[in-house]
């Protein structure tokens, strides 16, 4: 099957498959090597070394959110004018993003360098965990930010291209040699009380091999492709500009406040003690199961959805919709499920610490019920990524963040307690959930009447 194929005739189910299967795999991946490096740090049966790791990670994910400016822009509107036959100016889309993409993985190594102190402080280090956190942040993101945000960004044009296969290949190629580094480093080659930093050059150097795969990867499909490894600053048109920036602003940003949010989660954690915040630290790890299985599939979709609406096919962008919301469905319910029955056994596979498993087991029943009405929820904002409605995605992502999670997180956690806290974002994600559904069904009915007046037209 040829590519064009895949996005205008093939089956909407099968189609969605290809494309997501191997992200979802990829997302997979990327995340046992995230529970993989909480895992070995469990090892040491210290709580101050997970907490320092689950607060420096957050920096980490900084560079995850803001690879989605030219990742989810540029990608997103690479395969739009595709759809509008605009090979050219899809090509020099990739190239300018992908670029500017390093130049901001340089800007904010050396940011994270020059206040790596101060950063972690606010987001809740101590004195038992700040230099563990300095440990990590040092590789990851000052010598490693580059190729962490290459690494995030090129396979993004690998996959809207329709190459999702090797775009997984090499995200997973990264988190399997970061998980067979990780006890080479953190308990053979450095000495104790430095696992934190071991864990770090591991995934310094995962990454930096994972952007040499990318890089040899454009390399191989540049006479197929419209991507090539960039050579100078593309210039492209001022409305490709605008779309790219209206839509990789927003959903960056809507990355930020999810990891905001995680900042604001520790913190109230970090108030009840090291204990509960490395407690949650491993609940937050394992809620990156249905999130990176959710999110595989979401951005499965999204070239699908945005060459079809570039082409105006919009009886199967619906169907695309459809097949991919039905799926999110049934996954999100069966996780429910399992995190429920099996808490206390999950949350023991990362740490043996008696009290550590009980707080864990307590925050894991109490959040695992978001997961059917947060998938939802980022199903509905990858969706407007696609279709170029990047302001109404990122409303979504300030009503769910800010103005739902944080209010009403701070609010139970005062009234309630920990207990409040811990159930706090389900009446979040549902409130999301409804408000979200009833946007998607409003755009939907004035994308049906523009095509319905460029027929009678």
């Amino acid at each position: 099957m040829n590519k064009k194929e895949l996005f205008e005739s093939e089956r909407p189910s099968k189609a969605l498959a290809i494309m997501a299967i191997p992200t979802v795999a990829s997302q997979l991946v990327v995340l046992l090597y995230n529970l993989a490096d909480t895992w070995f740090i469990g090892r040491t049966n210290n709580p101050y070394m997970i907490a320092a790791s689950s607060i420096a990670l957050t920096v980490y994910l900084v560079f995850a959110s803001l690879s989605n400016v030219f990742g989810v822009g540029g990608g997103s509107l690479m395969v739009r004018l595709l759809g509008e036959k605009k090979p050219d100016d899809a090509g020099k889309v990739a190239s300018y993003s992908v670029l500017w993409s390093a130049v901001t993985g340089i800007i904010l190594s050396i940011l994270v360098f020059v206040f790596m102190t101060p950063i972690l402080k606010l987001l809740g280090a101590s004195d038992n965990t700040l230099e563990y956190g300095k440990q990590y942040l040092l590789y990851t993101s000052v010598i490693g930010g580059v190729p962490t945000i290459l690494s995030m960004c090129m396979p993004q044009f690998l996959r809207n291209s329709g190459y999702s296969k090797e775009a997984g290949i090499g995200i997973g190629l990264g988190s399997l040699l970061n998980i067979i580094l990780d006890p080479i480093f953190m308990f053979e080659l450095l000495p104790e009380g430095k696992e934190v930093l071991g864990a770090a050059i591991a995934t310094c150097i995962s990454n930096i091999i994972s952007m040499i795969y990318f890089i040899i990867m454009y390399l191989k499909v540049r006479n197929e492709t419209v991507l090539s490894i960039p050579r100078r600053f593309e210039k492209i048109g001022h409305e490709n500009k605008k779309s790219l920036y209206s839509v990789g602003i927003p959903a960056a940003i809507s990355v930020f406040l999810f990891d905001f949010v995680t900042i604001i989660i520790n913190r109230i954690a970090s108030s009840y003690g090291d204990i509960p915040l490395a407690s949650m630290g491993i609940v937050l790890k394992l809620e990156r199961i249905p999130i990176n299985t959710g999110l595989g599939i979401c951005l499965g979709m999204v070239p699908l959805i945005a060459y079809n609406y570039g082409a105006k096919n919009y009886e199967r962008m619906n169907q695309i919709f459809k097949v991919a919301r039905k799926t999110l469905i049934i996954f999100s319910l069966i996780c429910v499920s399992i995190a429920w029955i099996f808490a206390e056994e999950l949350v023991g596979v990362f740490i043996s610490d008696e009290e550590t498993v009980r707080i864990g087991v307590d925050f894991l029943k109490g959040r695992c019920f978001i997961f059917p009405f947060m998938l939802m929820g980022y199903l509905i904002v990858n969706y407007m990524n696609a279709i170029n409605k990047g302001m109404i995605s990122f409303a979504l992502a300030i009503l769910r963040h800010l103005i739902l999670i944080v209010p009403i997180m701070l609010f139970m956690n005062k009234l309630w307690g920990m207990k409040g806290f811990t159930w706090s974002q389900l009446v979040a994600d549902v409130i999301n959930a409804v408000i979200s559904y009833i946007v998607y069904i409003n755009i939907n009915k004035s994308i049906e009447e523009d095509m319905n007046n460029s027929v009678h037209s």
